[in-house]
């Protein structure tokens, strides 16, 4: 089977803009699937949809579907969403970081937790935006228009001691909240109420996000997994709570997800690279 034809290119813009952006892509081509399910991250994303629709479930199916041919804002989420392209993918999107939610979109990030709402609703500035992506000048040209636009933002008071707090967490998921409070010089409190202001989950929610993260990440699906020992190593040493853990972030059993992520890298003829999380639909 031939490599299916699909240009996937992203940035992480530097400078001010590292504490509020992930990353910004353009997406282009079609996948050999109709649906796939995405793990959480923490982050909100915005997608403007520049081609054939695109469908959005969040809270693995359970919540309000959106399909629209203009563009989404997907909020924090501490379930997989289920995404299903109508046809040929044409996007771009804007991945924020924890923290970045409010200070790139206007919109505080509870208002939209685990929600997909069209685009325009919500940002301001997207239609004017997306009416400059689709000229289609190439994908360089098409992040660069958007960066530029994301350069404007500015932090929502509060952001950087809440980044600090997520860098703490992403370094270690394990450590305990009220040790994070400690070195902030604040409450367990203070800290769970400006967390659930600026990043829509609490710092608990997202450390779970984050351990899981870090799991799927240094994954080697082609080769045995010994998921005790994989498990223990990011603290879990139960193996039902680590399982019952796994499929929620991912809506598949450790053992289905590696059989998925194998299939696909077979079906589409590419290495393994950056797919943690993804859970393609292959039946």
């Amino acid at each position: 089977m031939s490599r299916v034809p699909f240009t996937f290119v992203s940035r992480r813009p530097d400078g001010p803009l590292d504490r509020l952006v992930e990353s910004i892509w353009y997406a282009r081509g079609r996948v050999p699937y109709a649906r796939e399910r995405i793990a959480p991250t923490g982050s909100t994303v915005a997608v403007f949809v520049l081609g054939d629709p695109i469908c959005q479930t969040p809270r693995h199916g359970a919540g309000e579907p959106l399909t629209t041919d203009r563009g989404f804002l997907l909020g924090p989420h501490d379930g997989p969403v289920i995404n299903a392209p109508l046809g040929e993918t044409f996007a771009v999107g804007v991945v924020s970081t924890p923290v970045g939610c409010e200070a790139l979109f206007g919109v505080p990030p509870r208002t939209i937790r685990g929600r997909v709402v069209e685009l325009a609703t919500r940002w301001s500035a997207a239609a004017a935006l997306r009416a400059g992506l689709v000229t289609d000048d190439g994908p360089d040209a098409m992040l660069g228009r958007v960066q530029r636009h994301l350069e404007a933002a500015r932090p929502i008071p509060g952001t950087g001691r809440c980044a600090t707090a997520v860098a703490l967490l992403e370094a270690d998921p394990t450590r305990p909240i009220a040790e994070i409070a400690e070195v902030l010089g604040i409450s367990h409190g203070h800290l769970d109420r400006e967390f659930s202001r600026l990043v829509g989950l609490t710092p608990r929610m997202l450390a779970r996000l984050l351990r899981m993260r870090r799991l799927l990440d240094g994954l080697d699906v082609t080769r045995p997994i010994a998921w005790a020992d994989r498990a223990a190593a990011h603290g879990w040493f139960d193996q039902s709570h680590f399982i019952r853990d796994f499929r929620r972030h991912t809506g598949v059993s450790p053992t289905r997800y590696v059989a998925i992520q194998r299939a696909t890298f077979e079906r589409m003829q590419v290495p393994p690279d950056g797919s943690a999380g993804f859970v393609p639909d292959l039946d």
